[in-house]
């Protein structure tokens, strides 16, 4: 067990009553907990005009990071290439691989952007695995929809914010040739002019792609032989078609000889089940503000998040993401992450977990790495 890693994926989120700095000051606590307690990687999410997550520029907090650390991997899970050029990002992860040489992970989300030529074949709900547990007992929920998420004011204002005007997103592929050939100092323009990014070229970082399905992110993966992480955390019912379409797509390259792929779970562990799911409460609640459209609120405290009145349309937004949330004592946990693992093949783990209470958090990673050394 010990030989699968496990990993942390850290959105910088801001309690009920706190602050932008607050979360930040904890999410380098917690990186150097986590240094510490031998997790792999530390990686930062994207997310804009979200009241309740400070984690709005990967870059930014992994140079923050870096420079309070020592040894472990810090990431981005992910950069989200819609509204970036291959260039600022390679700029900017070349800065901090300048002054932290061979840290760092680029992983590129393509979240925002142009979508592909045609549509990426997606879960239905005729699928035989939806709905379902695997042979092991994993839960793969009924696909959610994203129309309501979609048609977001707030979503599109977001858009239309972090775009320049008129300018036209260049296709996902696309970027991430022009990110690879910068890496590598192998860039030419159509017309044949080099490129030269400097700090950039040369630096020793480890390219990751991540997706949600096993459209347009597994094929990219898989044929340019990279490394995938698949998003079991925010879309649980296309996870392991996910990892099925990367491994279908793959071929291998100078980075990989085979295929590898690491798998998100939201996951909070405590001394006992019933203290988890104490330090849980409000991820409903939470995880509602997101899918609404209106935004990531503050993360509740347990006694904010029973004074809501729940109706059933608002139970039915949340179920799948609260049906694959693992909740409980070190074993029940790691005994989820072993179905995790087992179902989708992965060779590492990514452990998301967000409480109220910053120290809340830290025991949870701090039981679930005990836990699982052991195994």
């Amino acid at each position: 067990m010990a030989n699968t890693p496990l990993a942390i994926l850290d959105l910088v989120p801001i309690s009920s009553g706190s602050s932008a700095t607050a979360a930040l000051c904890n999410s380098i606590d917690l990186a150097q907990h986590a240094e510490r307690l031998g997790y792999a990687r530390y990686w930062f999410a994207e997310h804009h005009l979200n009241p309740g997550v400070a984690g709005t520029s990967p870059a930014v907090v992994l140079a923050l990071t870096a420079a309070a650390t020592s040894a472990i991997r810090i990431g981005s899970g992910a950069v989200q290439m819609g509204h970036r050029t291959a260039l600022s990002t390679v700029e900017e992860f070349g800065l901090i691989d300048a002054l932290h040489r061979g840290r760092l992970d680029l992983g590129l989300g393509r979240s925002g952007g142009k979508p592909p030529a045609t549509r990426p074949g997606g879960a239905s709900p005729g699928d035989e695995r939806l709905g379902r547990r695997t042979a092991n007992g994993l839960l793969i929920p009924p696909p959610y929809s994203m129309e309501r998420l979609r048609k977001s004011p707030l979503v599109a204002l977001t858009r239309t914010l972090l775009q320049l005007p008129n300018a036209e997103p260049q296709r996902y592929a696309e970027q991430v040739d022009d990110v690879i050939a910068m890496l590598a100092g192998s860039y030419r323009s159509a017309d044949g002019v080099e490129a030269h990014v400097v700090p950039g070229e040369g630096a020793q970082v480890q390219l990751w792609i991540l997706g949600s399905s096993g459209g347009e992110s597994a094929q990219v993966a898989g044929e340019r032989g990279l490394r995938f992480a698949a998003n079991y955390h925010i879309s649980p019912s296309t996870t392991i078609e996910a990892v099925d379409g990367y491994r279908a797509a793959f071929r291998p390259s100078a980075e990989l000889a085979r295929p590898y792929v690491s798998v998100s779970a939201d996951a909070v562990v405590a001394a006992d089940e019933a203290t988890a799911r104490e330090h849980a409460a409000g991820y409903d609640l939470w995880v509602r503000s997101i899918r609404t459209g209106a935004g990531a609120i503050e993360f509740p405290t347990p006694a904010e998040a029973r004074s809501r009145h729940w109706t059933a349309e608002d139970r039915a937004l949340v179920a799948d993401r609260l049906d694959t949330q693992f909740v409980g004592s070190p074993r029940q946990v790691a005994d989820q992450l072993e179905r995790l693992r087992d179902a989708t093949g992965a060779d590492e783990l990514i452990v998301t977990t967000i409480t109220h209470d910053h120290c809340d958090r830290v025991r949870s990673y701090e039981l679930l790495a005990q836990e699982w050394s052991r195994r």
